[in-house]
Order: structure tokens, then C-alpha cells, then sequence
């Protein structure tokens, strides 16, 4: 939800600190591939406050309703820890969400997708989800099972672009000439983004499975490479003051380096007040989370947010 001031970043500074207490206790090269159009920057932005003002309601409500988020977690049999706490946290705030593991895991209901290699994971992941979500969802969500993400924050930063462009959101990074979207952060791919993904999939020289230079490159370089080729490429999400949405540390580390750095500004100097995405979280640390981001509210206070999305049907989100 798009809140009052810094309403939200009071709730996850508060579940920052109590993370902070739990845890005392217990460089590639690739050719000039089709460029993108209509919007070739590297760096986007949410709306302002002012921008979600001026809609009329009708239009709020015909928004909120038009972003529809489909959830991707890549797990294995190791994560089954933090595996059941995003299945009992935020995952619930997706409109649909979805465990993709290795390997079949008796405990958990999951897409098997029988291999133990990232990439391949990550390729029959977005390949499944477009054959199967295509004409369901219109903004797709990959995360890892240590990252904690806010899909409302998430919609909100969706609010005005069109999933008919290829969109690639997240946190850049920059190896040799390749700028990817770092996996630790989330990665959000428009429908437009993973429809050509899927097309690209079945030109192995461009794109392959297995095998060749890019097979030694990390999963999410490896899927920039893909994209890249089809004129899809990796832009850096941040609010409307120029801060990062999607963060690849914890809150707890976030605190620790602004405490370091700018011990008089510690709110200004952590994170966006509009956060979507922390990573290298606990289990436990995740509740933390839910509890500071979605339960915790200063008596008193009031909230106007300009527009609610609504949890999906039937869902028993907090």
C-alpha cells in the first residue's frame, strides 16, 4: 500500500530492530542484440504521492485491479526452512504463488522441476509460467527463498507501467558490459519481457541450456545474457527521491551500514520508506518482518493511503 510519510518505514525500521535482538539471541561480452523501445533507461522510478492524487477514483480502483502478480520461489531441499516461512508470510500477498524445487519434497506442494543447477531452475521456471500464466498475469516475480518481499510496495511501483512493454526491474549490477538484475533482490519480468524470454529459449546459440561460455556465468547474469539478445534490459528500480526498492541485504545489515555512515540520519540513510524486496533473511526473521511491516501500528495514527490493493480471493494474508 502506498502509505502516509514514513508510516511503513517506522514499521520496518521497528522489525529491522527486532531482527536485530533475534539475532544476538538465539564479465561478459555479447553482441549488439535488438534494442528495446520505447523506453531505453536504465533507471525507473516509482510514482509520486501527487501522480496517484490526481487519478480519479474510478481510475485507483481500475489500476489496482489491472497489476495482477504471479510469484516465482526457486527452492531445493535445503531451504526447506525458509521455504515454509515465505509459504506462511508474504508469498500470500501474491495473486498466485508458486515453489519450484530440485526435486520432489514430501512436506511442501511445489512444481518439480528435476534438476539441481540454478539456471536450468530458473529457465523451466519462466518457461512453465509462460506457458501456463500467459493470459492470467500480467507481471511476474521471481525471488529466492531468502528474500522477504512487500507485493503491495511491489504494485505500487507497477502502478503506471504497461506489462506490454519488456520491463526487467530490479536491483542492477554491472559485470564487465553485461548489466543484470541481481536475483537476490527479486527480479520482475512485464508479460511483454517473458514472452520474448520464451521465444529466445529456443534459439540455443543465443540462449542455451547447457554448455558454452555461458554456462560458467551465475543464473541471473545468464538470464540478462538471454535478454539482452532480445532487446530487453536490466533497469535499476528506485522511489520517486532516487532510493533503491529492492535491496539484496537485510534490514538488519541495511541499519548497521547507515548507523556506520550516517549515525545522525539512520531512516534517510537505510532504505526507501517504499521497499519491496530485503534478502539473506532467517525463518525467523521473516515473521519478524510480517509483524513489523503488516501488524505493527502506533496507536493514534491514521492512514490515507490513495489506493488499496486488495489481498487475492480466498487469501488468509495478515
Amino acid at each position: 500500500m502506498l502509505s502516509e510519510s514514513s508510516s511503513f518505514m517506522k514499521g520496518v525500521l521497528l522489525g529491522g530492530i527486532f531482527c536485530v535482538v533475534v539475532t544476538l539471541l538465539g564479465h561478459v561480452k555479447i553482441g549488439h542484440g535488438t534494442r528495446a523501445r520505447h523506453h531505453e533507461h536504465h533507471h525507473i522510478q516509482a510514482p509520486n504521492k501527487e501522480e496517484v492524487l490526481n487519478l480519479s477514483e474510478d481510475e485507483r480502483l481500475e489500476l489496482s485491479q489491472s497489476i495482477r502478480v504471479y510469484c516465482i520461489v526457486l527452492v531445493k531441499p535445503k531451504d526447506i526452512g525458509h521455504w515454509a516461512a515465505v509459504r506462511e508470510t508474504w508469498s500470500k500477498h501474491c495473486d498466485k504463488a508458486e515453489f519450484y524445487s530440485s526435486e520432489n519434497v514430501k512436506v511442501f506442494d511445489a512444481v518439480v522441476l528435476n534438476t539441481n543447477d540454478m539456471w536450468t531452475m530458473m529457465r523451466k521456471a519462466y518457461k512453465l509460467t509462460y506457458e501456463r500464466y500467459k493470459d492470467e498475469f500480467n507481471w511476474f516475480f521471481l525471488a529466492y527463498p531468502t528474500t522477504f518481499a512487500i507485493v503491495e510496495n511491489l504494485k505500487y511501483f507497477l502502478l503506471k507501467k504497461d506489462p506490454a512493454q519488456p520491463y526487467y526491474i530490479g536491483h542492477t549490477m554491472k559485470s564487465g558490459d553485461l548489466e543484470y538484475v541481481d536475483g537476490e533482490g527479486g527480479i520482475v519480468l512485464s508479460i511483454e519481457s517473458l514472452r520474448r524470454l520464451s521465444h529466445v529459449f529456443e534459439d540455443s546459440d543465443k540462449c542455451p541450456e547447457q554448455g558454452g561460455m555461458i554456462w560458467k556465468l551465475s543464473e541471473d547474469k545468464q538470464l540478462a545474457v538471454c535478454l539482452k539478445y532480445t532487446g530487453v534490459i536490466a533497469e535499476n528500480a528506485e522511489d520517486s527521491e532516487g532510493k533503491d526498492v529492492f535491496n539484496t541485504k537485510s534490514v538488519n545489515a541495511l541499519i548497521k551500514e547507515a548507523m556506520a555512515s550516517r549515525p545522525e540520519q539512520v531512516v534517510d540513510g537505510c532504505c526507501s520508506d517504499m521497499a519491496i524486496t530485503f534478502n539473506g533473511l532467517s525463518p525467523n526473521h521473516m515473521h519478524v518482518m510480517m509483524y513489523g511491516v503488516y501488524r505493527l501500528r502506533p496507536y493514534g495514527h491514521t492512514y490515507s493511503d490513495a489506493l488499496v490493493f486488495l489481498p487475492p480471493a480466498g487469501s488468509d494474508n495478515d
